[in-house]
């Protein structure tokens, strides 16, 4: 989900795009880690592998969704997703060098594809 943009057009974005950060577990009882709606990918090997996204300045997230509507919303509805706390997303996601997870996210866009021209 990464376009190129100038530097305008990311400010825009990112003005009208809210990151939201939700703390882990606080290890109080009373406030257990709720699972989220967390977005993955077949692997050839069996399993399923978490998907990483961009914000739209560029760095590297993953996301969750509060909701299972809100990520069809988001994503599609044959998106497929598994039910993971946000410190089990963060465990899977810093190996891999990212560190933001990006909760709700509004705004997505669509896979840029090649233009066929005639000729």
């Amino acid at each position: 989900m990464h376009v190129c943009r100038t530097p305008a057009e990311a400010a825009a974005v990112a003005a009208a795009t809210t990151v939201t950060t939700v703390p882990a577990d606080d290890g109080d009882p009373s406030h257990p880690a709720r699972p989220f709606h967390v977005p993955v990918r077949p692997c050839p090997t069996g399993g399923f592998a978490l998907r990483i996204f961009r914000t739209p300045l560029g760095t590297r997230t993953a996301v969750a969704f509060t909701t299972g509507r809100q990520l069809a919303d988001c994503l599609g509805p044959d998106q497929r997703s598994v039910r993971l706390s946000l410190a089990a997303v963060r465990a899977l996601a810093v190996p891999l060098g990212i560190t933001l997870v990006s909760v709700d996210p509004q705004l997505t866009a669509p896979a840029v594809r090649p233009v066929n021209l005639p000729g």
